[in-house]
């Protein structure tokens, strides 16, 4: 039977301290690259295209804005504050300190937003966009962001939107698939047809260095 003596497997322990080292720095970098990456290009929206935070999630499309806090079970209404105003957004429980308590990614209609509390533990609140063919990068300036790029609008919802907001909704859709497969948007395609009827037209012109609008 081989005998393995105590300082032999030292030695062995030793050997891989340096391997568990470098192992757990490339883990550690890794982790604060993809966090860099996350914080300058936005993150992955959730299912709702908003964001699950500590305290709270949101949700949206074009032309809303979906909160749910979470609340002790049994809170009542007269133990909340809900404040909404048009650039603003403050949710607590009275006498302590607030939940959400900011300046709103982007103003909405005070006059069509609401709240109510479900099954008393949870607080659901609607911010109507006063801007509906954007989406919101965050609900409160300054918290994590979205990458947009990513956000999905529920074609179903398009119907129930005015002819002009549909007509720049489906022009964004359009221009967001063109960008990501690398082809120009639907502005810089007409800019190529205005290009190509000024040369035909004046055949003579240099018009390399004309800038389009």
């Amino acid at each position: 039977m081989a005998i393995i003596s105590e300082d032999i497997m030292q030695e062995d322990e030793v050997s891989t301290q340096p391997q568990q080292a470098a192992a757990a720095v490339k883990d550690n970098s890794t982790q604060v690259e993809k966090k860099e990456k996350e914080e300058s290009e936005g993150r992955q929206p959730n299912s709702g295209n908003g964001l699950d935070l500590e305290k709270y999630s949101w949700a949206q499309q074009l032309p809303e804005v979906n909160i749910s806090v979470p609340l002790p079970e049994g809170t009542k209404a007269r133990f909340l504050v809900c404040e909404i105003k048009k650039d603003h957004l403050k949710v607590g429980l009275k006498g302590q300190p607030p939940i959400i308590d900011g300046e709103l990614h982007k103003p909405v209609k005070v006059e069509d937003c609401f709240w109510s509390i479900e099954d008393g533990s949870l607080l659901s609140i609607l911010l109507t966009k006063r801007n509906q063919s954007d989406w919101w990068k965050s609900l409160i300036k300054g918290d994590p962001e979205i990458d947009t790029q990513r956000a999905e609008p529920e074609s179903s919802k398009l119907s129930d939107l005015d002819p002009e907001t549909r007509q720049t909704v489906e022009k964004m859709m359009f221009d967001q698939r063109q960008k990501q497969m690398g082809l120009p948007t639907s502005e810089e395609m007409q800019n190529q047809d205005m290009l190509k009827k000024l040369k035909s037209q004046y055949p003579d012109m240099d018009f390399s260095g004309m800038k389009m609008p």
